[in-house]
């Protein structure tokens, strides 16, 4: 099997499909043992399992698994984790070899359990609305607000909170008109402070969780007056969106409007945490602008203020940023011990303070759509595609869930890096080591979606003394707990083998994935990006590609020529290349917003998508391939006949060659003769609208032309193999057409040093 289909079938890849026996081999590999994991994992081909797992004795936990061994007279199992040994229960009495239930049959090392206890409430979906914006943004957002109704299932709960000076928690349980509580826009508010100004009880509904048994939901006051099912309160709740107006307070010429984002979501998380605590749910927040008053504020009212840009913050000048972050990690920890995720969704041409409030999104595994405006198409199709449905028609998104990963006694795990928060489950498979969120076994991820992707990190605990026997082999089992909007609980399992091998066993070099590799690399180097300076980041990267090519490369000492990596390494590193140029650790021409955003995504897409992220795709379409062929990322790609299409995952751009754009411009296209002109302009459009179909959150859509402004846009992406300090021209004469004028180094000079300093072993 390939690392496709084993994606395909377990949604998991490995950095190294070969582990190295001993603790010190591990090391010297240079890139960590790290497992790319999708819990949700879509795989039509799984039945429904409709009974509780078989697990072993405290404190293993393990679940049965292909891997166990069955004795299948004695009616017993050894877990392959911990070696005890295990009844089987009487409901497998009848168990053979020829009859065997589905969790021991070897095609499925994933299988999803539907456990019988249901959740107490369905999903819960807050929103909260931000009304200091111009009445057309507005209206767009309210017309995608009450087609998300129509897109939720009926038995969802939903409530409403607006912001501006002020907030307002909508009561949806009083009919007779729209009734609102009031909140001052300057103060933040705890849950006790909540409950006593919407004058609910002290207590809201009891924690649920496998082992509660259902109640009915009608039991909390806040769920019969602010959080109503949409079956019951769809027309309410449609009229009141329907009638909200932008914030009446006057704003100056020279002040922006006092917005107070920061106490809105205190309300919100408070009632959230007030009315289902420990159940599914999610606050989804449309930003307009940034936070001008109030906890969280990220700017002040005076336009003569800029907000913060990474410049400010490098000198320690963003006079709001520190206090602002505080106030929005405080909050994000209060959502994810609740089980409620933090989706941020920004309509505006400015910054909002995605960087403060980053926090909020990667604790809870909420979502941040950047967008400069409601109306977009961008904000408009993202906002729908969170309410797709599932083959079976329930909505494809988890809730309020929680991961934990087993290993054998050779592993240990050094932590994971994606979007979750520690859940500080101390265990004897963590390791001294600590990668991303280390020190655990188990993580929350409040919101989980088919394509979460978690990066876990595993160090070899063996020392040299007592080396794993050959032909040994690791397990890893990871089991995720989530609330399915169906209204019950879902049990995830998939249990994988590894082998081990000696150290200087081909083996092991045979088996690395370099496109994994990159992008675990890629998220240990943005996780380090947020506490350390950009070159401390960058130097790291190279340091950790020359020990690997030292380790792994042939080559003479003193002898760069003679450089030679094998077909497992040689993409790697000009994945590291471009990584280094990447808008995740290259901040030039983003802002602080734009950063969080892009590193925001790197942290939850698989790892083809993480590539393209890396290391954009490019196409070129000519006449002689009209139907397009992917050409080198290169600046010797850029020719005046052919039109090219980038895809960097967060842009599609169509770029025309200079003829190729004087023909369009005199309208040959228009003309019967020149149909294979029309369509070769139409060629790269069909794509990029195949590229659309199912990406998430839609990319911005760029048409320009080789000269143009928007050209910068695949500039500052492809290598430049051609610049104005290596362009052959003569003095005077006009540089080549494709000079890509920069000081970065281009792939050629980069291997180059890369060599030079791989040769030579200190």
């Amino acid at each position: 099997m390939n690392f496709e289909e084993i994606e395909e079938r377990d949604g998991i890849r490995f950095t190294w499909n070969v582990f190295p026996s001993t603790r010190i081999e591990s090391s010297r590999a240079v890139v960590p043992i790290a497992a790319m994991y999708k819990p949700l994992n879509e795989r039509p081909d799984l039945p429904p399992v409709l009974y509780d797992p078989v697990a072993c004795k405290a404190p293993c936990r393990a679940i049965l698994n292909p891997y166990c061994h069955i004795d299948i007279r004695a009616k017993f199992w050894i877990c392959p984790f911990c070696l005890q040994r295990n009844m089987l229960p009487p409901q497998y009495k009848d168990i053979s070899n020829t009859s065997l239930p589905l969790e021991l049959m070897p095609q499925y090392t994933t299988i999803e359990y539907t456990l019988p206890r249901p959740p107490q409430l369905y999903p819960v979906f807050l929103f909260v609305v931000d009304l200091c914006q111009d009445a057309d943004n507005l209206k767009a957002l309210k017309d995608s607000l009450i087609v998300s109704l129509s897109l939720l299932p009926p038995e969802c709960l939903v409530g409403l909170v607006t912001f501006g000076t002020a907030v307002s928690v909508y009561e949806l349980g009083y009919t007779e008109c729209a009734k609102s509580y009031v909140f001052r826009g300057t103060k933040e508010y705890t849950s006790k402070n909540i409950q006593e100004m919407l004058g609910l009880p002290a207590s809201g509904v009891h924690a649920s969780g496998p082992g509660v048994p259902p109640m009915a939901f009608q039991g909390s006051a806040a769920i019969s007056r602010f959080l109503l099912p949409i079956q019951q309160c769809e027309f309410q709740l449609t009229n009141i969106l329907e009638q909200l107006q932008t914030d009446p307070w006057p704003v100056a010429n020279d002040k922006r409007p006092q917005r107070c984002t920061g106490a809105a979501m205190s309300v919100a998380v408070g009632l959230m945490e007030s009315a289902c605590p420990n159940t599914g749910g999610r606050i989804m927040l449309f930003s307009a602008g940034p936070a001008t008053i109030g906890p969280g504020m990220v700017v002040s009212t005076a336009l003569k203020d800029p907000i913060r840009s990474h410049h400010d913050i490098e000198r320690d000048q963003a006079k709001h940023l520190k206090k602002a972050s505080r106030f929005y990690e405080h909050l994000s920890k209060r959502a994810s011990a609740n089980g409620h995720a933090i989706d941020i969704f920004a309509g505006c041409l400015d910054q909002v303070g995605l960087m403060e409030m980053k926090s909020a999104t990667t604790a809870t595994g909420g979502h941040m759509i950047l967008s400069d405006a409601f109306t977009t198409s961008i904000f408009r199709q993202s906002f729908q595609r969170i309410f797709t449905r599932d083959a079976t028609g329930q909505l494809s998104v988890g809730f309020n869930a929680s991961m934990e990963v087993l290993t054998t006694k050779e592993l240990r795990i050094s932590g994971l890096i994606g979007h979750a928060v520690s859940m500080n489950k101390k265990s004897s498979n963590v390791g001294e080591t600590e990668i991303g969120l280390g020190n655990t076994n188990q993580w929350k991820m409040c919101g989980i979606s088919p394509r979460s992707t978690y990066a876990v990190y595993f160090e070899v605990a063996t020392q040299a003394a007592a080396a794993t026997q050959a032909n040994s082999r690791g397990l890893i089992q990871f089991i995720t707990l989530y609330q399915h909007s169906s209204n019950t609980f879902r049990l995830r399992v998939t249990t994988v083998a590894r082998q081990f091998a000696d150290g200087g066993s081909p083996l092991i070099a045979n088996s690395f994935d370099q496109e994994t590799a990159a992008v675990a690399m890629a998220r240990i180097a943005t996780f380090k990006a947020e506490v350390d300076d950009g070159p401390d980041v960058l130097r790291w990267i190279d340091r950790m590609l020359i020990k690997l090519c030292q380790k792994f490369a042939e080559y003479r000492k003193d002898d760069p020529a003679s450089f030679r990596l094998s077909s497992q390494f040689t993409l790697y590193p000009q994945f590291m290349y471009h990584l280094r140029r990447s808008p995740f650790l290259s901040v030039f021409n983003n802002s602080p917003d734009e950063t969080a955003f892009y590193r925001h995504i790197l942290n939850h897409e698989d790892v083809n998508n993480s590539l393209i992220m890396i290391q954009p795709t490019l196409q070129s379409y000519s006449f002689e391939n009209p139907d397009g062929v992917p050409v080198l990322l290169d600046a010797v790609s850029i020719k005046p006949d052919a039109i090219l299409l980038l895809d960097t995952f967060f842009h599609i751009l169509i770029f025309h060659g200079e003829t190729i754009a004087q023909w369009r411009n005199a309208g040959y296209q228009d003309q019967p003769e020149y149909a294979n002109f029309k369509e070769l302009l139409e060629a790269p459009r069909l794509e990029a609208a195949d590229l659309l179909v199912d990406r998430f959150p839609i990319p911005r859509f760029i048409v320009c032309d080789q000269g143009g402004s928007q050209a910068r846009f695949l500039l500052s992406r492809i290598n430049p193999s051609e610049t104005h300090m290596t362009a052959a021209s003569a003095y005077g004469a006009a540089p080549a057409a494709n000079v890509v004028l920069t000081d970065d180094v281009s792939l050629q000079v980069f291997m180059g040093h890369l060599k030079k300093l791989a040769v030579a072993i200190s």
